[in-house]
């Protein structure tokens, strides 16, 4: 990260991960991944509004920038689950900041 003699100036690293959670849908998806590894049809419900094509689209950019990981678990019954990384639990603080923030604005 990269400081100017007036603050902050943004560096690629943290462009890369501006933009990621800067997407529609991002952070949610991983508030719901916080509580450990969670089905990809648990994570569709906890996140009301965004389709299944969305979903899948946000989880594999989250899987190739490192920061969720994704198993399939061999039946039966199949399924896929989904978890924060160590990378991705960096994100923890700020996320729950968030959710607190957000607890605290009036309805």
């Amino acid at each position: 990260m990269e400081t100017q003699p007036h603050g902050f100036r943004c560096g690629q690293r943290q462009l890369r991960v501006f933009r990621l959670v800067g997407k529609r849908w991002t952070l949610p998806i991983l508030a719901a991944l916080m509580y450990g590894p969670t089905r990809f049809s648990d994570v569709v419900r906890a996140v009301p509004g965004v389709s299944e094509r969305v979903m899948s689209e946000r989880l594999q950019e989250l899987c190739e920038a490192g920061l969720v990981e994704r198993r399939v678990a061999e039946g039966p019954p199949l399924g896929t689950w989904y978890r924060l990384t160590p990378h991705g639990e960096h994100l923890r603080p700020a996320i729950e900041s968030l959710l607190e923030a957000a607890a605290a604005l009036p309805e």
